[in-house]
């Protein structure tokens, strides 16, 4: 390397003595090489630090994963994925449900009448949106996991399968086949030149087989554990609704899915109504504590949206979470062991509490199924009753007494449950 005259003549500046006080020996050009010499270790120097700034290079497993964007962790499948499901069940079951209650009770021939006949089965409009509620949680968990497209639409077979081989616990079999089967689709996507056969191939065949191998046994798990929480709160009403309130309702406001939890475990009965009084008493609970400080916009936002909105809220000051959770460890108990309320409609409404109302109105669809079914003989004003106040009422009356106590001991401020 060359030294430019400027830089040389600073330096040889700097060794016309030596420490002693002597004049350095060697000529001019013995210095000027000494000199590019010590500017080639520098130019090292600076690049070995340059190159210790730069991140290491991921290399084989992990470098792939990276490329196919496959994140093994706990907020993708628990969080994301779940949440999605639970998506994609409201937007089959759920709205299946709906329509047909509604068909039904305002005597609409439209919503009535089957619209299709498929091997003997005859399919009304909301009947052919809940027989697509397994295609329609494997698409929304694979778009959750950001599937290609390829990946995404063979989910549909997938869910089919999972869902069907899973019976009433099938969404937890949808959960994990679907996750599955999209992982190694993605893993595939892209690879071969003949992707469009590759990629459907292999994540229809995945699917297909991790259904007829474990769909059936984790429906079964699911219902074995469901039909325990039920059993259990029938056999305990007052401890198993304060368990089931509490536990649901924290769920709801937690980034995961209290829906798709009790679609899973398919959450009906006295449990069912236990999950609707948690769910809704975080949800009213947050939207009137935090009325002065967010107005109409957050109480309709979290009094008919959803209490997670206040998660953010919650990490910075997790006590403002006292009281609606104190509220539902109330009201599980009330609908359990005094009203007697029985959420009987689709499981997964259970976990919805006030969101659109959806848990009301699953309680109205199963009065209504049960009526139909001879198990109940009419809609009684304790009924309607016992609805508004564990809903409603006794969540906002509640959480505004249970948050004055908290407020008063110092423990929550103005401004803790601002929505940004």
């Amino acid at each position: 390397m060359m030294v430019d005259n400027e830089t040389f003549f600073y330096k040889m500046q700097r060794r016309q003595t030596t420490p002693s006080g002597k004049a350095p020996e060697g000529s001019a050009d013995d210095l000027r090489i000494v000199l590019s010499q010590e500017d080639k270790m520098e130019e090292k120097k600076e690049e070995t630090k340059e190159a210790a700034k730069q991140p290491e290079k991921k290399s084989g497993i992990a470098a792939f994963l990276k490329k196919k964007d496959i994140e093994i962790s706990l907020k993708r499948y628990g969080i994301d994925a779940l949440g999605a499901m639970a998506q994609g069940l409201f937007c089959s079951l759920l709205i299946g449900t709906i329509i047909n209650t509604i068909g039904n009770q305002f005597h609409i021939g439209f919503l009535t009448t089957p619209v299709a006949t498929i091997n003997n089965t005859e399919y009304t409009v909301g009947g052919l949106a809940s027989a697509m509620s397994g295609p329609a949680m494997a698409v929304a968990i694979g778009y959750a996991l950001k599937c290609p497209p390829l990946v995404l639409f063979s989910l549909i077979t997938a869910g089919f399968a999972s869902n069907a081989l899973g019976g009433a616990g099938g969404p937890l079999a949808v959960l994990f086949v679907a996750i599955i089967a999209a992982e190694i689709g993605k893993a595939v996507s892209k690879e071969t030149k003949v992707d469009i056969l590759v990629t459907p191939l292999v994540t229809i065949s995945v699917g297909v087989l991790l259904s007829a191998l474990i769909a059936k046994p984790l429906g079964q798990l699911a219902m074995m554990l469901g039909n325990a929480i039920m059993w259990a709160t029938n056999q305990q009403p007052f401890v198993m609704g304060i368990i089931v309130s509490v536990l649901v309702g924290m769920a709801l406001t937690l980034p995961i899915s209290s829906a798709a939890i009790c679609a899973a475990f398919a959450l009906t009965g006295l449990a069912g109504g236990a999950a609707v009084a948690g769910c809704s008493a975080q949800m009213i609970g947050f939207a009137v504590i935090s009325f002065k400080e967010n107005k109409w916009g957050g109480l309709i936002s979290q009094g008919i949206g959803t209490s997670m909105l206040q998660m953010g809220n919650i990490v910075k000051n997790p006590r403002i979470w006292i009281a609606p959770t104190l509220a539902s460890a109330v009201t599980g108990p009330i609908a359990t062991c005094l009203f007697k309320l029985e959420m009987n409609g689709a499981p997964v409404s259970s976990g919805m509490g006030t969101c659109g109302l959806v848990g009301q109105i699953g309680v109205y669809t199963g009065w209504v199924s049960d009526i139909a079914a001879g198990t109940k003989a009419g809609i009684t004003p304790m009924d309607w009753t016992g609805l508004v106040l564990i809903s409603l009422v006794l969540p906002a009356v509640l959480s505004l007494a249970f948050h004055a106590v908290v407020k008063k001991l110092g423990w929550v401020k103005d401004g803790d449950m601002k929505l940004s």
